[in-house]
């Protein structure tokens, strides 16, 4: 028992690490790569979004009728439910803007744009953006 409450704190100890890493070193350098080269090959995977709290991230999108789509893995989304709220996003170059809402309850939306946006990644994972664009 005293194996797995020690397994269990450096597996979580590991994500803490993970977790900053990314928010605090490879963040701001993807961030700087898609501004620097919106013609690069990351850009035509990763936005960024700045979000109702003035946070960016550069997250993986797929644009699909007419709207952009984004899947967290963090907790990032949390900013997004209810009624969503106002980003702003960076995409291949292009300053789009737009209301963002999590979608949580249509598990077939979820499944057939997760299909598209991230086909190689664990289905049981992910929550889904919906970025409703300005005209």
């Amino acid at each position: 028992m005293k194996i797995a409450g020690i397994g269990l704190a450096v597996l979580l100890a590991l994500a803490g690490a993970i977790l900053i890493y990314q928010a605090w070193v490879n963040n701001p350098r993807v961030a700087r790569e898609l501004r620097e080269r919106p013609d690069g090959e990351r850009a035509n995977k990763v936005m960024l979004i700045a979000l109702p709290s003035g946070r960016e991230i550069p997250v993986n999108y797929l644009e699909k009728d007419g709207n952009v789509y984004a899947a967290s893995d963090g907790a990032w989304w949390r900013e997004l439910r209810g009624e969503g709220g106002r980003v702003a996003l960076l995409v291949q170059g292009r300053e789009l803007a737009g209301r963002a809402r999590a979608i949580r309850n249509d598990p077939e939306l979820r499944s057939r744009i997760f299909d598209e946006l991230r086909p190689s990644a664990p289905k049981l994972f992910g929550v889904l953006v919906e970025v409703t664009l300005d005209e």
